[in-house]
């Protein structure tokens, strides 16, 4: 602590591997965090005896060999300090002063706690003799040395996993042992932690191979793209052609391995290597439909299939499961139509291909030349440039050689072959919120690319997004696009709906005053920013998948799945910035937001008090909760709460705390009383948390994927991904692969699961090539108003709209009209649209172009409130049929009044909380 206080950076260097390091730190009481580097033998393929581990930790610490001392207590190690030319003070923990003289270390000490602080920055420089034996009092100090004299002699500090140790040497808790009995005891320790390792991570070690191992050391076929960075398209092609020539000259390739006869394949027949590959250049994608990193490549595969459309190249994907959910051939079906998957798909269940050919994670690539060699195997995303050279050039390289057959593949896509995604008016609806107060439900219809509104009983209002096209445009309900969002999270006092608009990695935002969406944050491209801070597009995100609304500071809470953090949105002042999480894909939980780290978080809700928010963790498996003055989080249930990387404890067991077993997570909703809900997506149930005892019961599912109502325990969902409250005990939940709605009222004495029905929800219709203005379909909030409006020529319409004593109209949301005419152009209208002044009144004149009778209509839109509560919003339109016009009438006056009704009670606050 004194070399930190200092400024000095502190290392260790262990001969020894890093587990039995840790065990070390552990057992002599000092934490990983107060080394700046901790560099052991694992870190090196073959570890020389001479200053290699030395000059490895000078180079992480970024501090010349010059500025770094070291601590050591074994000649071989005062020799390799010297050998690296750094200074070195040697203790007689275990070998005498004169052996350690030997070596001519620069000063010796009796023991690591006589090292002072004088010794280190600038002991042994004052002449060429060590020093003798001191026994200097733990507490010295520089002596007044200057920070000047600090920076100008020393830098860093590096042990060399040395204890100190004399008669007695205190262990962690107060016990006391000799050296001896410490690595006695903590080599127990490790072979300890190493069992509960294997214990707890068996699910995770099926997945590793023997050519697996080879190639993480080995490493596997791939050019040295790095190498022609910069230059032209034709000398990076020309670099793998003569990598491909290389390697077809000296033989060095490895065959691949055919497909297994008893494979399961989606959208094409059966495929061969040796018969209907041959002479085809063929892309393998080793994915499984989880992983957010392989969500993020399929819009490369689709760039490498069009472009290469009409050459003799295949994409196959090899879905290689990581959850057990995910070996079904059905659930696998559903995630081909969900991402829009148009290549063949093969379900390697087993992981055949993914042992022989030694892939050690998702996504990883490997192209196969015409002759079934394997040319290219490379793992992670980001590689859509090198594919698309590495494709390029063996086209051209096994063109040349005549090797390419360009038969067609026959292709029998899922999406033609489902009649559910044909009939449905939702498709893979992804996340709910609710507006309680104004009735609403919405609904993003993640795959038609919109978000549904509807009443609480189901009874279609409006749509956002009306075509179904993928795309990022903002602007009216009817122009604007959405590319598979997801969260949703409400804002009653301004009818704001805040969109996560997952495949365009950006947060939106859904105006219901003006019936408008703008982009608060994002581009559309997938960001790699950790840390944020920007304002509007200039800053990126990277998949948000889920949202909550905190309304007492006006944020917008972010599940980042795609980089692994939680981020939030600032509403007063536009800056969006990472909030919690390191970044790295871990279930690590810690009293900071940088020492905490999520794995692919996709749900998030906000606790009553305010004060946390709880997360779906989903490739962890857990519920965790998120401190919001720390950013630190905790775990609720679920997960490993031992070793952080591991993402396997996975399964279905209700319990407590880390006793339960959940499976791939996506949804989780606060309701008023503190329960948490949680949607266990690929256990296809409904469950039950309570964050205060951390018990998880089931509510309702089988376990098994399906269709069925009826009672809970007997009920199916399937890969159910959101779930809301929309009073207390009563539950709507996004039954996502069933591309319905489903609801549960807990209050009942018989709860039983229904399916909402969705009256007046259409597919999104394509836009039409030639506008034609139509009369706009009234939502089922409507209260429609029929007036006689008589037979004069001209005239006013005077509009009256009142509020009940005790209300008031917005001031933020003001109140408006506008006015549709049928047939078109049969009457003149002055003003076609406006507000509605503060006592709510409007004075709107009309004048008739032609004798026929005609119709008016006049469509309000009423936003009021009540003091210190959320304001409401009414939908109002007066249909005014005009006679056929009478020869000399008199002007008309026609009144247009309506008192609107509040939809709940007065005085009743029903605000949720959270979405």
């Amino acid at each position: 602590m004194a070399c930190k206080g200092r400024g000095l950076k502190v290392a260790v260097a262990s001969s020894a591997d890093r587990i039995k390091v840790d065990a070390n730190l552990a057992a002599a009481g000092l934490p990983i965090s107060l080394f700046d580097v901790i560099v052991s033998a694992d870190a090196f393929e073959k570890l020389k005896p001479a200053p290699d581990i030395f000059l490895a930790a000078s180079k992480r610490l970024n501090v010349p060999q010059s500025e770094c001392i070291v601590i050591e207590d074994a000649l071989a190690g005062v020799q390799a300090a010297k050998a690296a030319k750094m200074r070195c003070v040697a203790v007689t923990t275990t070998l005498s002063e004169e052996i350690l003289q030997q070596a001519s270390p620069a000063l010796i000490r009796k023991e690591i706690g006589s090292v002072s602080m004088d010794d280190i920055l600038h002991g042994g420089h004052s002449n060429d003799n060590n020093e003798k034996i001191q026994g200097h009092d733990e507490s010295g100090s520089s002596n007044g040395t200057s920070r000047d004299l600090v920076t100008d002699k020393i830098s860093s500090v590096v042990v060399e996993d040395v204890h100190s140790t004399s008669e007695k040497t205190h262990f962690l808790g107060g016990l006391q042992g000799s050296r001896r009995q410490i690595l006695r005891y903590g080599s127990l320790g490790v072979a300890v932690t190493c069992f509960l390792f294997t214990v707890t991570n068996w699910k995770a070690m099926q997945y590793a191979s023997v050519k697996g191992l080879m190639n993480l050391f080995t490493g596997v076929n791939k050019p040295k793209f790095g190498e022609n960075e910069g230059k032209s398209r034709s000398s990076r092609i020309q670099q793998i052609k003569n990598y491909l020539s290389d390697l077809e000259v000296r033989g060095s390739a490895s065959i691949m391995p055919e497909f297994p006869p008893k494979l399961e394949w989606l959208n094409s027949a059966p495929l061969q290597f040796r018969r209907n590959l041959k002479g085809r250049l063929v892309l393998l994608d080793f994915w499984t439909y989880c992983c957010i990193n392989c969500m993020h490549v399929l819009p490369d595969l689709d760039f490498l299939e069009r472009k290469y459309g009409d050459k003799p190249f295949t994409v196959v994907g090899v879905h290689s499961a990581k959850f057990d959910n995910e070996k079904d051939l059905e659930a696998i079906r559903n995630a081909v139509l969900r991402y829009n998957i148009s290549h063949p798909v093969v379900n390697d269940g087993n992981m055949y291909l993914w042992r022989e050919l030694g892939v050690n994670s998702w996504p990883t690539f490997v192209v196969v030349g015409p002759t079934g060699k394997i040319l290219l195997q490379i793992a992670g995303e980001g590689h859509k440039e090198e594919l698309d050279y590495f494709i390029d050039a063996a086209l051209q390289f096994y063109g040349e050689k005549k090797l390419l057959e360009n038969t067609p593949i026959p292709l029998a896509l899922e999406k033609d072959n489902d009649p559910r995604l044909l009939s449905s008016p939702l498709k893979f609806p992804g996340k709910l919120a609710v507006d309680v107060l104004n009735c609403r439900l919405f609904i993003s219809d993640s795959n038609h690319n919109r978000i549904v509104v509807t009443d609480l009983e189901g009874n279609f209002i409006i749509q956002v997004g009306s075509t179904g096209e993928e795309g990022l445009n903002d602007g009216t309900f009817d122009s604007a696009t959405f590319n598979h969002p997801q969260g949703l999270a409400y804002n009653p006092k301004k009818n704001l709906l805040y969109v996560a608009d997952t495949e365009n990695h950006a947060l939106r935002v859904v105006d219901f005053v003006n019936e408008t969406v703008r982009t608060l944050a994002g581009n559309g491209t997938k960001g790699s920013d950790y840390a944020g801070g920007g304002k509007g597009t200039n800053q990126v995100l990277n998949s948000p998948w889920d949202l909550c609304y905190e309304p007492s500071n006006e944020k917008v809470y972010i599940a980042m799945a795609g980089q692994h953090q939680i981020w939030e949105h600032n509403t007063m002042n536009g800056v969006t910035r990472a909030f919690s999480g390191d970044g790295y894909e871990r279930n690590l939980n810690g009293t900071s937001s940088s020492s905490t780290s999520f794995a692919q978080p996709s749900g998030i809700t906000l606790a009553p008090d305010l004060q946390e928010v709880f997360v779906a963790d989903s490739e962890s498996s857990s519920i965790r909760a998120v401190d919001l003055n720390t950013g630190g989080s905790r775990l609720l249930a679920g997960g490993d709460p031992l070793f952080p990387d591991n993402l396997f404890r996975y399964g279905d067991h209700d319990g407590i705390g880390s006793d339960v077993l959940l499976q791939h997570p996506l949804g989780v909703f606060c309701g008023k009383d503190g329960q948490i809900y949680i949607a266990d997506s690929y256990n296809h149930k409904i469950k039950k948390l309570d964050p205060i005892t951390r018990k998880v019961t089931t509510i309702a599912g089988t376990g098994s994927a399906g269709f069925k109502d009826g009672p809970p325990q007997l009920a199916q969902l399937s890969e159910p991904s959101g779930i809301i409250e929309i009073s207390q005990g009563r539950l709507l939940i996004a039954d996502t692969n069933n591309n319905i709605i489903r609801y549960i009222d807990l209050n009942e004495d018989d709860p039983m699961l229904h399916t909402l029905e969705l009256r007046g929800v259409q597919p999104p219709s394509v836009k039409p090539k030639s506008l034609k203005r139509l009369r706009r379909r009234l939502s089922a909030d409507t209260d429609i108003i029929k007036i006689d409006g008589g037979t004069s020529k001209e005239g006013i319409f005077n509009l009256t709209v009142a509020v009940p004593e005790g209300y008031h109209f917005s001031k933020e949301a003001r109140s408006k009209f506008d006015v549709e005419i049928d047939p078109i152009n049969s009457i003149d209208i002055e003003p076609i649209n406006g507000y509605l002044s503060s006592d709510g009144s409007a004075s709107i004149k009309f004048r008739r172009n032609s004798t026929s009778p005609a119709m008016g209509r006049i469509n309000c839109k009423v936003y009021y409130c009540k003091e210190d509560e959320v304001c409401l919003y009414q939908s109002v339109a007066f249909d005014v049929s005009l006679k056929e016009e009478e020869p000399e009438s008199s002007e008309g006056i026609i009144n247009l009044s309506y008192t609107v009704t509040p939809k709940v009670p007065s005085g009743t606050s029903q605000m949720m909380f959270g979405k």
